[in-house]
């Protein structure tokens, strides 16, 4: 709850509950000739400001900055193309304030940052930030943008986990880091194969969008099935992704990285579970490996795709030709400028030729506060639950007695003599519990859904006892 604004010496007024405005305090200001009155009503403004930029109403940002060695001030961000220039902000008389006012969609969410002289700077009096690629920008949400939950680290819930490795191509002639992301009943589904994805720009959609998390989550929640995430990192992105080297990189994808993995990990090898995606840049070549090569990626996903190097070459590899077996799935800001314009073009033409094509526009920029906010989007519309069936149980000649069963809290099994990790997996061979066997009585995770489960005993990653386990 934002507190009171003293407008004037003999009334206080609450600038939220009723029809003051950063406008009428304006208004109210022009009248003050006294310079060291027009710093206290200043001081007294911000001061009681609970949040900033100050948002009034569903549309208008008001960006503030107190400063008194400050000759000049800007802001840049997604909404003027990144340049000061285009967003001085006003200095409120003789004090230290200087104050510039947007109107904005009220689901708008943007990066932004302060430019005072030469010093591009984040907004001292606004906590948060979104890390992208050149470092931090503040960000600016409306009161109608919704954060996403599924980029939060969840302790309570089952965690992949990601191997990390250097693969050497011998078309490129240099290595590359690549990270797998391995779903949470992976090592106990040993007869299960997966969907797999291809992240361009690997290292950041983990670090930058939380991948790893997100994927947890949703695989957690129901919303997806359980996949393999492959995440490259580029060695010099432009040149690859969109310059000289863009030939070669897709090589290196389709002829050497996609057999490897499929050759150590248990993928589906399966065109319509296989997805390649990226940002950007990353967009951009993600849509030349796919549309190249649809016998090995039938799934395509772009952030942002940014298609004009080349003169647009990557338009036309899209576009031109027979449609073919590809699913397509992109999201753009409306603040990115000619990229919008491009995506919504290119969407319309993949509906017109039948594309499956599922695609979103929001209020925001180039940003990895969209890419990360937005990547359950195109992995729901991809990886739907029930891709992955739950895996055969190993006949085994021991059985689990499980008691109470029905269970809710813990339940007591009726053999120890086996060494080993205890695995509890759902009806979709999703694994929710894995554990050192200790005794007779085991704990069970807080919050399993109620349903049938499979409790397994595992011993050198084979089964050694089964059990089926009710939880109500």
């Amino acid at each position: 709850m934002k507190r009171t604004l003293l407008f004037l010496a003999v009334c206080s007024l609450p600038l939220s509950a009723t029809t003051q405005t950063f406008a009428d305090f304006l208004d109210y200001f022009s009248g003050i000739s006294n310079p060291v009155v027009q710093q206290q009503k200043v001081d007294s403004l911000m001061a009681e400001i609970a949040a900033f930029p100050l948002i009034e109403g569903d549309t208008t940002a008001i960006f503030l900055y107190q400063d008194d060695q400050a000759a000049s001030v800007g802001v840049a961000g997604d909404f003027n193309g990144w340049d000061p220039g285009n967003g001085p902000l006003t200095q409120a008389g003789s004090t230290d304030l200087f104050y510039r006012s947007y109107i904005f969609e009220p689901n708008a969410r943007l990066d932004y940052k302060f430019v005072v002289g030469s010093n591009w700077i984040l907004d001292p009096l606004n906590p948060n930030t979104v890390l992208g690629g050149f470092g931090p920008n503040s960000e600016l949400a409306m009161p109608d943008y919704v954060q996403p939950w599924e980029i939060v680290y969840d302790p309570d819930i089952p965690h992949g986990q990601v191997e990390t490795f250097q693969f050497t191509s011998q078309i490129l002639g240099q290595s590359h880091q690549v990270q797998v992301y391995l779903p949470p009943s992976y090592q106990s589904a040993t007869n299960r194969s997966y969907p797999s994805a291809y992240f361009q720009d690997g290292q950041e959609y983990l670090s930058l969008a939380d991948a790893d998390h997100t994927l947890d989550n949703l695989i957690a929640n129901g919303d997806i099935s359980e996949l393999i995430g492959v995440f490259v990192r580029p060695n010099d992105r432009n040149s690859e992704y969109a310059g000289a080297e863009r030939v070669q990189y897709r090589q290196f994808f389709v002829e050497e990285l996609v057999p490897y993995i499929d050759a150590n990990y248990r993928t589906v090898d399966d065109p319509a579970r296989r997805a390649v995606l990226g940002a950007s840049f990353g967009g951009n070549i993600s849509a030349l490996i796919s549309f190249n090569h649809p016998d090995l990626f039938g799934l395509c996903g772009l952030h942002s795709g940014a298609f004009w190097p080349n003169s647009y070459e990557t338009n036309g590899v899209v576009l031109d030709g027979p449609a073919k077996e590809i699913r397509v799935a992109s999201v753009w800001g409306s603040y990115e400028g000619s990229l919008s314009g491009n995506m919504t073009m290119v969407g319309d033409e993949l509906l017109l030729q039948g594309y499956d094509l599922y695609s979103n526009e929001y209020p925001e920029g180039h940003s990895w506060g969209l890419w990360r906010a937005t990547l359950d989007e195109l992995l729901i519309f991809f990886f739907p639950p029930g891709l992955t069936p739950a895996p055969e149980i190993v006949p085994t000649a021991s059985s689990l007695v499980l008691f109470p069963n029905p269970a809710r809290e813990r339940v007591t099994l009726d053999r120890t003599s086996f060494q080993g990790e205890v695995v509890l997996l759902n009806a979709f061979g999703q694994e929710v519990l894995r554990t050192e066997l200790q005794g007779p009585e085991l704990e069970l995770p807080p919050r399993l859904a109620p349903g049938l489960y499979w409790l397994l005993i595992a011993e050198e990653g084979r089964q050694r006892a089964v059990g089926r386990l009710a939880i109500e």
